[in-house]
């Protein structure tokens, strides 16, 4: 694999394992009018090979879009495409859409410059039977990008506040932080939530002359379909949401969902290490151990070569998370805790705070996309305060790191105003929905599957009996009736449930994500 196509590898796979999700509102009627409109004049999408490192076959495009679709003759901003095309062109069927996750990851990149759909035999029919269309979403990657010349995340600023001064600090460096992607960024910075990049959609299905689409979305994915299903229901072929976020949910509850999500992960986690040979932390009790580095962290910081620095607790806490979303990361988790807590020389965090959010290069997006669509309603110290003690309740040990916190810190004090908050949802007259979600996923909790299923008319939630954030990366049987509803519109029969397997093939490509 040559570097460039190395480096999306990395970068796409990164963030599914990761398990970033996030963004979607119901919008007023006169905007979804307006949207609707303004998509009709979409023009063709001129296709040319990708070039060196990408995989055979695969094209590339630019597609012009509004940067605001309710003023579609004004200012345009460029999206990134990429294109497979069905091996078996007497028998395609359409158009498969896919996105692999964030806010910001790469789906031109998943689709060009990764194997990550055909690193398992079961996706073999879509190859065969679409088009495989993967963009970078308004703000991403290589499509007109948002710009933060100044760090996002300071480790002098703690993102739980223990006092009024430590509260206006971590406001303050917000605003100004954000402030800064503003005045790189321009206009586009309050144009770049979900419900714009839902009318991008649309306007993508009619310059490729579909009448409908069918859509993989992942984690933030699930997002971005589960919109596009609502307001464009009759324009839906098939639609696969695996790990599955419920927008209607407020920010704190969603972080309450997680961290308790995340403290049954650790646990899990610990219960594995009991008896598997890959485990460094065998006989040894991991919990402790875990609360171990934290307390160290907390106190003095251990040191991370990779920062040039000692890591703190919260960064710690990132990166334990996000390799406990993923049970083939667990064994390099296993030997990041035991370096970390120095059980075999001095204590070195590298390992441990190498996945963190912030040190990846699509935070940007992930931020400045999660405040549109999640910003807190936090009222105050005395309430973040509050919301602070409920996690700590709720997950003794993992409370320092969830992706719903996350926003609720960083977007504190953001100088963009929210265009796509939290709202109910409901998707009627699409055809059948099939959602997937594993029972422990600590990123995207099954409960938000369940609720999520409910309120799509005719939808079919396949749950996946393990552990890990997605049925994609965790089981082949997932795998087998993705594929197949994909290509044949028929879901699974009602209460089918999938174990989770192992693949050398899907384990190499998560630990390529920048999970080492």
């Amino acid at each position: 694999m040559s570097e460039h196509r190395a480096r999306w590898s990395r970068r796409v796979l990164g963030l599914i394992a990761a398990g970033s999700t996030l963004a979607l509102a119901v919008v007023v009627p006169t905007l979804a009018d307006a949207h609707e409109a303004s998509a009709e004049s979409t023009a063709e999408i001129g296709w040319a090979d990708c070039g060196e490192g990408s995989v055979p076959g695969a094209q590339c495009a630019q597609m012009e879009v509004p940067l605001d679709w309710t003023k579609p003759d004004g200012k345009k901003i460029t999206l990134a495409l990429s294109k497979l095309p069905a091996l078996d062109q007497d028998n395609k069927i359409g158009p498969l859409l896919f996105n692999p996750g964030g806010p910001g990851g790469s789906g031109m990149g998943a689709v060009a410059y990764s194997d990550l759909l055909a690193v398992a035999p079961e996706f073999a029919p879509l190859r065969q039977r679409f088009d495989l269309i993967g963009f970078d979403p308004r703000g991403v990657g290589q499509s007109t990008p948002i710009a933060c010349p100044k760090p996002l995340h300071d480790s002098a600023v703690s993102t739980f506040p223990r006092s009024r001064a430590a509260f206006e600090q971590l406001k303050q460096f917000n605003k100004a932080a954000g402030q800064a992607c503003r005045e790189a960024t321009g206009p586009l910075i309050d144009h770049v939530d979900t419900a714009s990049v839902v009318s991008d959609v649309e306007a993508l299905r009619k310059a490729l002359g579909a009448q409908k689409i069918s859509w993989l979305g992942l984690s933030y994915g699930t997002e971005i379909g589960s919109l596009y299903a609502q307001r464009h229901p009759d324009r839906v072929r098939t639609m696969v949401l695996d790990g599955v976020v419920d927008h209607s949910l407020q920010t704190r509850t969603a972080a309450l969902d997680e961290a308790r999500a995340t403290e049954k992960a650790l646990r899990r986690f610990a219960d594995w290490c009991k008896t598997d040979e890959q485990c460094a932390l065998r006989g040894a009790d991991v919990i402790a151990t875990y609360d171990s580095v934290m307390t160290a962290a907390r106190t003095s910081g251990i040191p991370a070569s990779n920062l040039g620095r000692k890591a703190n607790a919260e960064e710690l806490a990132n990166g334990a998370y996000t390799f406990l979303t993923q049970p083939s990361a667990w064994p390099l988790l296993s030997g990041a805790l035991a370096a970390a807590a120095g059980l075999a020389g001095d204590a070195d965090a590298t390992g441990l705070v190498t996945p963190a959010s912030f040190l990846q290069p699509e935070y940007k997006a992930y931020r400045t996309v999660g405040c549109h669509d999640f910003a807190p309603n936090t009222r105050g110290f005395v309430d973040m305060a509050v919301q602070s003690a409920r996690l700590r309740s709720a997950a003794p040990h993992t409370w320092r790191y969830s992706e719903f916190w996350d926003w609720t810190s960083g977007c504190l004090g953001w100088p963009v105003p929210a265009a796509n908050q939290p709202a109910p949802l409901e998707v009627h007259g699409a055809p059948p929905v099939l959602l997937v979600n594993t029972r422990y996923d600590a990123a995207t909790p099954y409960p938000w599957a369940q609720r999520l299923a409910a309120k799509i008319e005719g939808s079919r939630l396949l749950t996946v009996e393990g552990d890990g954030h997605t049925g994609i990366l965790n089981s082949a049987c997932a795998r087998g009736h993705e594929a197949q509803y994909l290509v044949t519109g028929k879901t699974p029969a009602a209460g089918t449930t999938c174990a989770t397997s192992k693949s050398a093939a899907v384990a190499k490509a998560i630990t390529s994500g920048g999970l080492r």
